[in-house]
């Protein structure tokens, strides 16, 4: 069983980096990825405190909305991120910063 993902999809837009480090990948994010991030986990914090108002645990699901939010916002950007570096999804900023890398 083949489980390499490049052997199914190739990349539409050009590689900078075929397989990037974590830390690559996380000081590539892009000031919409952070938008994302903060963007899902006020969502998931309000929604948290607002799912405890009934039961009288407003604090703790306030704070596991918000810890559900940061890791999956965390998880979306890095996603993101990840996927304009190995060019699967438009890349025009990263190839213009990393092209002399190339």
């Amino acid at each position: 069983m083949n489980t390499d993902i490049t052997a199914s999809t190739k990349p539409e837009y050009p590689v900078v980096d075929r397989n990037p480090a974590f830390t690559k990948v996380v000081g590539n994010f892009s000031a919409l990825d952070y938008m994302r991030l903060s963007t899902i986990s006020a969502i998931s914090v309000t929604v948290g405190y607002l799912s405890g108002i009934k039961p009288g645990i407003r604090g703790p699901s306030m704070v596991t909305g918000g810890l559900i939010g940061v890791m999956g916002g965390f998880m979306y950007a890095y996603q993101n991120s990840a996927g304009r570096l190995m060019g699967f999804f438009p890349n025009d900023a990263e190839v213009a910063r990393y092209k002399y890398k190339l």
